[in-house]
């Protein structure tokens, strides 16, 4: 059985779907921050990808180094399969739980 994912898990593995290639530390939050409105730390995003990385759920390269960061590289990230079926299971979980709540949450 996969394991469950916290919901700020859940906010990076999605942003992580959406930036597909393009998924690196800063780039995962700038998506969660457009998306949600919510202010998140980098220090934040880098401790939850590493304990995704430890559940196996993302993995990562590191890619060339550039010169408009002075010569350092980027840490990419990918979801891994164990990661989208765990991020799969979660959302459908989610949509279950929600479904024809529209109404009633539009109240509270």
């Amino acid at each position: 059985m996969t394991a469950t994912l916290g919901e700020f898990e859940q906010l990076l593995l999605l942003a992580m779907v959406r930036l597909g290639k393009n998924a690196y530390g800063a780039t995962l939050r700038q998506e969660i921050e457009k998306r949600t409105g919510r202010t998140v730390a980098i220090g934040a995003v880098y401790t939850a990808l590493e304990r995704l990385e430890r559940k196996g759920y993302v993995g990562s390269k590191v890619g060339e180094p550039t010169p408009e960061r002075g010569g350092r590289r980027k840490k990419y990230y990918r979801l891994e399969p164990l990661g989208a079926k765990a991020l799969n299971r979660s959302y459908h979980d989610f949509k279950r739980m929600a479904d024809g709540l529209g109404r009633k949450l539009e109240v509270l």
